[in-house]
């Protein structure tokens, strides 16, 4: 009886053995967005969690609050990984046509194109224009939220007083009735510089979230009470714990961690990127100044971005706007985490902020407006040093 119990415990580790083999290899740090910022405490890690949980684990159903009218049914479902959208996640808005203007259209700004069975999804109004928005990816958020407008202002020049054919101007709106203001903040005429969006509309992370859980979801809550489908004022559907949750789980992702950055190939694209002015508009290093949370404070980040608004050209002008955005005016994206977009965008790109572009190059060659030297610069290069460029924009 001893040798068939040894035969078949030597099968069973020879079959383990294959079925380890079969199993393949935890991806690095560097290959994933998602993850908490190092020098949290306890305390803030356990923040974390419960943000983390509501964001990605978190699905909303009629039961539980969602729409009628709604986009998705939960964070996570736009921002799988934490990294960009797809398509079948894209958002519409509509509505304001021209800078500090009111929405004219009913529904308005944005659509909810899903509805709960017994009820109609809302549909643009014929003629009315409208622009398509790519989800962003989240990770990094917080050192952006941290910054000074001061420091944003610094890289502003709508003048173009240094004749370098770039301007950048922040996008100033009108922050929301809760809206909480820093010491960082400097208003103007009431009004305060967005920093997150497409177009720059929302003003801090709080703003963000609130909007996204009633507008994408149709859920309300104190900070924002109003039914996105009847317009009454409705019972809270998420609560001030959760919003808060997921507020803090955005501040405090980690921002996306650069690959294979001191390969030959990858410093000669960085040095490209710098020649032809890509920097102009997506400052590659910042600094944060003291924060109320210890791991954002007086740390160097790498985001690729001003935040400010650029004119990009008539192409990408789709006569709608927020703010005192003009129509063709555009935040400049950070470019972090660009090479991993494929990853939660089903293996391929999505780029620009409606996601026509299927590729890095396709994206460049889009640019116009302020950029449109950029661009050229770039299409003149030996298709070596393209490749260089591309190669660096990929590692980032």
């Amino acid at each position: 009886m001893k040798y068939p119990q040894l035969l078949i415990t030597i099968c069973c580790m020879i079959l383990m053995g294959s079925c380890e083999s079969l199993i393949p290899p935890a991806p690095e740090e560097s290959e994933l967005l998602d993850g908490p910022m190092t020098e949290l405490t306890p305390a803030q890690n356990r923040q974390f969690l419960a943000g983390d949980i509501a964001f990605n684990d978190e699905v909303f159903t009629a039961l539980n609050g969602l729409g009628p009218l709604f986009v998705a049914t939960s964070c996570g479902s736009c921002h799988a990984g934490d990294g960009k959208g797809h398509p079948f996640t894209t958002l519409t808005r509509f509505g304001q046509t021209a800078p500090d203007t009111p929405h004219q259209s009913p529904g308005a700004p944005q659509l909810q194109h899903r509805a709960l069975p017994g009820f109609e999804p809302e549909r643009i109004p014929e003629g009315t224009p409208y622009m398509n928005f790519t989800p962003p990816a989240v990770t990094g958020l917080g050192l952006l939220s941290a910054i000074t407008d001061a420091q944003i202002l610094d890289n502003a020049d709508p003048d173009d007083l240094d004749n370098d054919g770039i301007s950048g101007v922040p996008n100033y709106v009108s922050p929301p009735p809760y809206f909480e203001q820093q010491w960082f903040h400097s208003p103007l005429n009431g009004k305060i510089i967005g920093r997150f969006g497409k177009k720059a509309a929302a003003v801090d992370l709080l703003h963000q979230t609130v909007s996204a859980y009633n507008q994408d979801m149709g859920i309300t809550s104190t900070f924002e009470p109003t039914d996105t489908y009847t317009g009454l004022t409705l019972d809270p559907e998420v609560s001030d714990k959760t919003v808060r949750d997921v507020v803090f789980y955005l501040r405090t992702l980690k921002a996306p961690i650069p690959r294979n950055a001191q390969e030959s190939i990858i410093t000669s694209g960085r040095k490209i990127f710098e020649n032809i002015n890509c920097s102009g508009c997506h400052i590659p290093e910042w600094k944060t100044p003291s924060s109320d949370i210890e791991a954002l404070s007086n740390k160097l980040f790498y985001p690729y971005t001003d935040l400010l608004l650029h004119d990009m050209g008539p192409e990408l002008d789709d006569g709608v706007t927020e703010g005192s955005a003009e129509t063709y005016e555009w935040r400049t994206p950070p470019l972090w985490g660009l090479g991993l977009s494929p990853n939660s965008q089903g293996g391929q790109y999505f780029l620009m902020h409606d996601g026509r572009a299927k590729s890095i190059a396709e994206a460049i060659n889009m640019h116009g407006g302020e950029a449109e030297q950029s661009k050229l610069a770039f299409q003149a290069l030996a298709e070596s040093d393209q490749e260089a460029l591309l190669k660096f924009l990929e590692s980032l």
